[in-house]
């Protein structure tokens, strides 16, 4: 599988192309905090080509001390980025970051004993294709 995808600001872009080896929403309160959002979704994949088209420059990597979690992100719009783990040969890639839209659906929810306790109500919402309608007062 090949993936192509930037960050918000277009400063980065990749290209990656490997064995999708696992595609996960993770609950685990690093991704919530990295990504700022209820989970992680992140695309596994193994003896995988990474390559930066443009804005190698611009990748910063943050690692918390003394645990696997490491992220990579565009110092400009801070937004992730795929990041090469050489010691387990995957590359991870931020599946938000993917322009291409081709990725197969994730396997699983990881981590679900730290989710967010208003997680069980999304599939509840409403749903609007845009912004939705301004309440009237």
């Amino acid at each position: 599988m090949e993936l192509h995808g930037s960050c918000l600001c277009g400063g980065a872009s990749y290209s990656v192309s490997g064995e999708v080896s696992g595609f996960y929403l993770c609950h685990c309160h690093r991704c919530q905090k990295s990504t700022g959002s209820a989970h992680g979704a992140i695309v596994f994949m193994d003896a995988a080509q990474l390559d930066w088209m443009r804005g190698e420059q611009l990748l910063t990597h943050y690692r918390v001390d003394d645990s696997r979690h490491e992220k990579c992100f565009c110092s400009v719009c801070g937004s992730s980025l795929p990041l090469l783990v050489e010691e387990q040969g995957v590359v991870m890639v931020p599946a938000g970051s993917v322009d291409n839209g081709e990725l197969p659906q994730p396997n699983a929810h990881i981590f679900t004993s730290r989710q967010q306790g208003w997680q069980q109500y999304i599939a509840l919402l409403p749903t609007y294709e845009e912004y939705p309608p301004k309440e009237s007062k």
